[in-house]
């Protein structure tokens, strides 16, 4: 009989029962409860069947409390039916794929696009008869061009990673529908907050709540939300994988999604203010961000997104002809900021910049990265919530530090 207590069992016994559960339940405490438990007890056979009837909690791997906070958290931020909570975006993203995809079937990605997605595609689900075709889906023609009979989902992301190039989301829906497909989109650099392609068009929408999202830094989770059909057949899958967040990463990922408004739109804000600043630089080569009034993707950005593009941007520094020289001023730049520093990730509230060419795409080759336009003197700067002007006078500075005469 569950809750009850026998003094006259041994201690060793006792030690194990006495506070086992809570003497009174603790409704509706003012901060979400952390939910560790690998398992739930039950009374009986009946209590057992009961729970499975009502998606009530059993075994951590198929439910857990904090886990479906997350996932209510995430569904209605996302704007979807329902969805999961994944132990990573990469674990979503998998997660995702495999659930809709079989032998034969082909996957239709974009090029420029986080390198480790493509991956996913290739490397693994190349290996059971998957096929993938990596193409520009700026292009809609080449979309179009590259369609095949078996084609089951186009993939890409709101804002690609490191380019922060910007797909037409319900044009590319229309595609996909138009030819018995479905389309999956990653929405990690703009969130909820920004962008929503539930509402243009998309099938799924997977995320990594580890880096806008969360915003902390501290905790590695991610998500798939959309309609109550696919979704089901996401966590089908989840439960036999493991691929599920656990309950501190879950209750994390909700503390920290709490002020995600607050963070992200911050963010945008002073992504568009360094932006604006760097495009006026005579030590950049180029900024790429769809803020940019300049940027060949801003009508459409705008479009879609409204007044915030995002707190992704990435910028070309000077090229030299001696590899020696164009390092040592990289690296003195990297070495003279103040307030950016490098980090293996991206979202947190302080500003971080990355090397896509040893982070992001390190499994391309230098012909495969120039092919899609990601060069060596190209970095990724994922903006904070520091003020404003202090964050471009150290960026400023540190590029006239490293580049000027």
């Amino acid at each position: 009989m569950l809750h009850a207590f026998d003094p006259d069992f041994a201690f060793e016994t006792n030690i194990l029962e006495a506070g086992a559960y809570f003497t009174h339940p603790g409704k509706d405490p003012e901060a979400l409860p952390i939910h560790m438990s690998t398992a739930h007890n039950v009374e009986d056979v009946a209590d057992l069947l009961e729970r499975y009837k009502d998606g009530d909690y059993c075994y951590n791997r198929n439910r857990n409390p904090n886990r479906t906070a997350l996932a209510e958290l995430v569904k209605y931020t996302e704007g979807g039916e329902d969805a999961i909570a994944c132990s990573s975006g990469m674990a979503a993203i998998s997660t995702a794929i495999i659930a809709m995809t079989k032998a034969g079937d082909h996957i239709l990605s974009d090029k420029t696009i986080y390198g480790e997605s493509n991956e996913v595609f290739t490397d693994i689900l190349g290996k059971y008869g998957v096929e993938t075709s990596i193409i520009d889906f700026t292009n809609l023609d080449e979309v179009k061009a590259h369609i095949k009979p078996n084609t089951k989902v186009l993939y890409t992301e709101t804002v690609s990673n490191p380019l922060c190039g910007v797909a037409d989301l319900k044009a590319l829906a229309d595609i996909a529908h138009a030819n018995g497909a479905m389309l999956i989109v990653d929405n990690t650099f703009m969130t909820g907050c920004l962008a929503k392609p539930l509402s243009m068009g998309a099938d799924l929408e997977v995320i990594s709540l580890t880096k806008f999202a969360n915003g902390h830094s501290d905790a590695v989770t991610g998500a798939i939300i959309g309609s109550k059909e696919l979704v089901k057949k996401c966590h089908a899958l989840q439960v036999v994988l493991g691929s599920q967040a656990d309950p501190f990463s879950s209750w994390l990922t909700c503390r920290g999604m709490r002020t995600m408004e607050l963070r992200v739109k911050k963010q945008a804000s002073n992504a568009l203010a360094l932006a604006e600043a760097l495009e006026k630089s005579p030590y950049v080569k180029s900024v790429h961000y769809a803020g940019l009034k300049s940027n060949p993707f801003h009508e459409l950005a705008h479009k879609q997104f409204g007044d915030y593009y995002g707190g992704m941007l990435t910028v070309e520094l000077p090229e030299e002809d001696d590899y020696d020289v164009a390092t040592s001023k990289f690296n003195k730049f990297m070495r003279t900021l103040k307030i950016p520093h490098y980090a293996m990730t991206l979202g947190g509230y302080r500003t971080t910049f990355s090397y896509p060419p040893h982070s992001s795409h390190d499994n391309l080759t230098k012909e495969q990265r120039y092919a899609i336009g990601i060069t060596d003197s190209m970095l990724r700067f994922s903006v904070g919530i520091e003020n404003t002007e202090d964050l471009v006078n150290d960026v400023l500075n540190a590029l006239e530090v490293a580049y000027g005469k």
